[in-house]
Formats: C-alpha cells, sequence, structure tokens
C-alpha cells in the first residue's frame, strides 16, 4: 500500500466514526426526549442508516420481499462490530435486536439501546441466561419481530460458525418464521482487532424465510442447522465446522 492509499484510507476511516458519533448523539437525544418507542425505533434506525449514506458506503439489500409482513425472527452471519448497525438501518424499524448481556455493564450505552428497542441475554451465568431467555420467548410468543447473531460473537477468520439455540427455540415458541440473512464485506470494513474502518461495499442478502411447522424443522436444532446452510450458500466464506468432523 502506497502512502496516499494510506492516507487516503485513514481520512475516510476517521470520518466513517465521526459520522457514527454523531449519529449516536442524535439517538441518545431521542432515547432522552421521545416518549413513544415505536417512534423512538423509527428515528434510531434512520439514524443508524445515515452513518453509511454520510460515509458513501453502498449498501445493497437483496430479497427484501423475502421478509413476511408480520412477527419473524431474522438470523445473520456476524463478522464484525459493523454489522448490527447496518441490519439496523437497513431492516425496517419493528425489530429489535439481541445484544450480549455484557452491554448492560455500559451505563450509557445499555440506556441507549435499551431505549431503542434493544434485548439483553447473558451469555455466562447460567440463572440470568435462563430468564433472559425466558424474556426472549414472551417476547416472541408477544408478536415482537427479533434479531440475532446466533454465532454470538465474531472472529479474524473468515467463514460462519455454530449457531447457538435461543434465536430459534424463540421462534418455535413464538411460531414465528425464521429468515436467515446473508451479509457480506462488514468483515473487509472493520474486522475484528481494528479500530480504523476502510472503504467497503456492503450486501444484505435477504434468503427465503424457514417456517417451523414444516415437519423437517421441528427442532431447534434443525431449524439452526437449516438457517447456517442457507447463509453459507449465500456467502463466500468457509464452513468453520467442517473442521470438527
Amino acid at each position: 500500500m502506497n502512502w496516499v492509499t494510506f492516507v487516503t484510507r485513514s481520512l475516510w476511516g476517521l470520518w466513517a466514526w465521526l459520522s457514527f458519533t454523531l449519529a449516536c448523539v442524535f439517538s441518545l437525544i431521542v432515547a432522552l426526549i421521545v416518549p413513544g418507542p415505536h417512534q423512538r425505533q423509527r428515528l434510531v434506525t434512520h439514524a443508524s442508516r445515515i452513518i453509511f449514506v454520510l460515509s458513501g458506503v453502498k449498501v445493497s439489500v437483496r430479497g427484501i420481499d423475502n421478509l413476511p409482513l408480520g412477527s419473524c425472527v431474522v438470523v445473520a452471519n456476524h463478522a464484525s462490530y459493523v454489522d448490527g448497525i447496518l441490519l439496523k438501518g437497513y431492516l425496517p424499524s419493528r425489530f429489535n435486536f439481541v445484544i450480549k448481556g455484557e452491554m448492560r455493564n455500559i451505563p450509557v450505552v445499555h440506556f441507549l439501546l435499551h431505549r431503542s428497542g434493544a434485548k439483553f441475554v447473558e451469555r455466562k451465568e447460567a440463572i440470568g441466561s435462563s430468564r433472559d431467555a425466558r424474556k426472549l420467548v414472551k417476547a416472541a410468543q408477544g408478536g415482537e419481530s427479533l434479531g440475532f447473531f446466533p454465532e454470538g460473537t465474531f472472529i479474524l477468520e473468515p467463514g460462519v460458525g455454530r449457531f447457538r439455540p435461543g434465536a430459534f427455540v424463540a421462534a418455535l415458541k413464538g411460531e414465528m418464521p425464521i429468515v436467515p440473512i446473508a451479509i457480506s464485506g462488514s468483515r473487509r470494513m472493520l474486522p475484528s482487532g481494528k479500530l480504523l474502518p476502510r472503504p467497503s461495499d456492503l450486501v444484505i442478502d435477504i434468503l427465503p424465510a424457514i417456517m417451523p411447522g414444516d415437519a423437517s424443522f421441528e427442532s431447534s436444532r434443525k431449524l439452526a442447522e437449516a438457517s447456517r446452510q442457507q447463509i453459507l450458500a449465500a456467502l463466500d466464506e468457509p464452513d468453520l465446522l467442517t473442521d470438527e468432523g
């Protein structure tokens, strides 16, 4: 990489962070003063999208007609911190995303996410994990549309790993369709361990819904694997479970 490319990428990365900061400030104000949850969610959705607009990032959304008009559960591969902001900005505002419980320990972040409709799930403590799982099932049964990154975290290595069961249990209990989503380009934009993003086109592939009532998908495990295989088929990334046998 020559110095011109390095400087250009660095300046773009700083501008992207500034766009993110401005959107966060706007969203925090919204969270503080806007009373209605649905209106807050719509405004935060607009703020999330404007980050990519201001940064000049090309975002392509394919298969939007695959999203049911009613309640559903979306599950996506996880490659970068960009993923959550991207889906918040480009999916309908009715989706409430499930966030790792550690975010509760950061007061300002927790306040903003909670007021924006996010749900939290404890990953390390058994009692808290069971409590949060019950809340997710109750939300699904109540007709809320939920968004999950079922891998739980992301790593530098390209590929799709094991899916945790929470999203699929919630879908079964709530009798809601599962919509797999494949995100491409976010790992290149902001990979694990990097602080400064770099320009990259982003693609959101919304794949055909899977109906939990189908006899082929009567268990959360089968639902998870069917969703994972759909996402793998849409990505140019390997299956990280292949080496596990």
